[in-house]
């Protein structure tokens, strides 16, 4: 298959994603969903200039970036769209799939002129700059490298309908919650703790494992106790060794693993505190109203789904670096919302879509040859599929729509194998 096959099925394959997410949207949103999603993967940018230029109209470049900037401004845009990738990637999640709750920040310490500005903190280089946060979901197996991306939003505190970060949370939260129904284990770090949250997902009756802060009180044997002297007392029970695995190579950890039955003070629930040495200096503390037994089996469980953080991480990378996202360069803070809504949208496309059939598992097969690694592709492959994505649509001269006819008469995706 030459390459100007591969891109046009690309091109088919990305305008049938657009149409899941426009669905019941007016045409000319799917017509713009498309070319948004296409330029976002051909230059692996989300500035608007970037997207205008790949898709190579027979026009003035000003008036392409102008009519973007227009249908960016769409009122709802990000809500409908985020709920449609919720949809697609719910199918996904499973009764034990573990949905990663994760606050990060898109950085913008240079700008001035952009609405809302406010005070994040620079995740990267460990400071206080200007910027803006973002909540994520992310489903993830245990013993799987795939992950599925099901929700981003981005929000600042100065922004007047800005409640609070909880709220932010939750709103993230209850969105995915109303797809996936009782499915999935709900995962979040220090932070998640907070009684705003804890109560919150008891009520909801999902299942969770947190990471708890020493400073937290929890009830044992009927008296209110720390967290932090419940562990220092806790009896380790198993051994285990568990291995991190980056770029930079492998760490090793030999932890021991404990616990103790816990409740919340004034609730009735029962949770298990789940105690981790040889992780840091300190104890790690987990969280979980899982049914947590005396065996190896069960207290590794809680453990494992806890550290799949490690590699949503690289995921929260992939996001920003391939697309660039810490370069978006629009004002408006309801376009702003707009554009990561779509970046997320594109995450979604590269690491759950194209592996979707053995028919679109080849296509993937074909992007990853074209990214020319030197290499041999890690496990968390999504940096290499992007680059072949990118290497196939940016080699396509045709303007885009130039070619929609032709893609649009192999729905079936025949490639050969």
């Amino acid at each position: 298959m030459n390459r100007s096959q591969v891109a046009n099925k690309l091109k088919a394959q990305i305008q049938e994603f657009s149409g899941k997410l426009c669905k019941g949207l007016p045409k000319v949103v799917g017509r713009f969903m498309e070319e948004m999603l296409y330029g976002i993967l051909c230059r692996q940018s989300v500035r608007v200039a970037e997207v205008a230029r790949a898709l190579n109209e027979r026009i003035r470049l000003i008036k392409t970036v102008n009519r973007l900037c227009r249908q960016l401004g769409r009122k709802g845009l990000a809500e409908r769209i985020t709920n449609h990738v919720i949809e697609q990637g719910a199918y996904h999640v499973k009764r034990d799939t573990l949905l990663i709750i994760d606050t990060s920040d898109v950085t913008k310490k240079y700008a001035k002129k952009m609405e809302y500005l406010a005070e994040v903190r620079d995740g990267s280089e460990k400071t206080l700059s200007r910027g803006y946060w973002t909540v994520r979901v992310i489903g993830a197996e245990l013993d799987e490298v795939k992950i599925v991306p099901l929700y981003e939003h981005l929000y600042s505190q100065n922004a007047p309908d800005f409640d609070s970060e909880n709220e932010e949370i939750l709103k993230g939260v209850d969105s995915v919650r109303g797809e996936v129904d009782h499915r999935g284990i709900w995962v979040m770090d220090r932070g998640g703790d907070r009684g705003k949250l804890l109560v919150p997902f008891l009520d909801r009756g999902m299942g969770f494992v947190i990471r708890l802060k020493g400073d937290r009180h929890l009830v044992y044997r009927g008296r209110k106790v720390l967290a932090v002297d419940l562990a220092a007392s806790c009896p380790m029970l198993y051994r285990e060794r568990i291995i991190k695995e980056d770029t930079s190579g492998e760490k090793v950890y030999d932890v021991e693993v404990g616990f103790r039955r816990v409740r919340l003070p004034g609730r009735s629930e029962p949770l298990a505190l789940v105690v981790v040495r040889g992780l840091g200096a300190r104890p790690t503390m987990i969280l979980t109203n899982l049914a947590v037994v005396k065996s190896r089996k069960s207290l590794v469980f809680v453990v494992l789904s806890y550290l799949r953080r490690w590699q949503i991480e690289e995921t929260i990378r992939f996001a920003k670096q391939a697309f660039q996202v810490e370069d978006i360069r629009i004002r408006k803070y309801d376009r702003l919302q707009n554009m990561i809504a779509i970046a997320a949208a594109a995450v979604h496309f590269v690491a759950v879509w194209l592996g979707e059939g053995l028919k679109l598992g080849i296509l993937a097969h074909h992007a990853l040859k074209a990214s020319k690694r030197l290499f041999l592709i890690p496990n968390f492959r999504y940096y290499a599929l992007a680059d072949g994505i990118k290497a196939f649509l940016e080699g396509s001269e045709t303007p885009f729509r130039a070619g929609k006819a032709q893609a649009r008469a192999d729905p079936q995706l025949m490639l050969p194998i």
